[in-house]
């Protein structure tokens, strides 16, 4: 994926990633999804995902595919080294991992929210990468908006069944 660099907003699907210059906003809804942020400061490029599952149970020979954390990172990391980003030189923030059903199975030990959240952690930190802020877990989706331009992150949490409720806004 090459950088987009035109003013726009971009919203990702689940299984997308992009690589964007400071005239952008990414924007995404995850519910047990997880969305990484990569960001670095100086340059003012950034690059977020959505990943809806933490690895493949059975890694395939064919290419990367951004619908698992392993494989989106990967990506994400290739795209920004082409425009002479290094993992260390960012900034992470990681998003998502929340429960959609909480009422349902509640003794049931999958949890796929906490495991794509945990597995964002892990990969982080196993590339170097600081992590400068999340909100993970809860019961509820959040709605994302990443500004390239000044790396920060907006969150808007929604439970199920109380309906709109802003998180603490800005994470930064």
């Amino acid at each position: 994926m090459a950088i987009v660099t035109e003013h726009r907003d971009v919203i990702l699907r689940p299984g997308e990633y992009a690589v964007a210059g400071a005239d952008c906003v990414l924007r995404t809804l995850l519910g047990s999804c997880v969305s990484i942020t990569l960001w670095h400061p100086k340059l003012r490029i950034g690059a977020m995902s959505h990943f809806l599952l933490a690895r493949r149970g059975n890694r395939a020979t064919g290419p990367l595919d951004g619908r698992y954390g392993e494989e989106s990172l990967e990506l994400m990391l290739d795209a920004l080294a082409k425009e002479h980003v290094f993992p260390t030189q960012c900034e992470a923030k990681i998003f998502g991992g929340g429960n959609m059903f909480p009422d349902q199975n509640p003794g049931s030990t999958i949890h796929v929210g906490r495991d794509n959240g945990e597995a964002a952690r892990r990969l982080l930190q196993e590339h170097g990468i600081h992590i400068v802020s999340e909100s993970l877990f809860g019961v509820g989706h959040r709605q994302i908006a990443f500004d390239v331009a000044t790396g920060h992150v907006w969150v808007r949490l929604v439970h199920p069944t109380s309906g709109f409720t802003p998180l603490t806004g800005e994470h930064s």
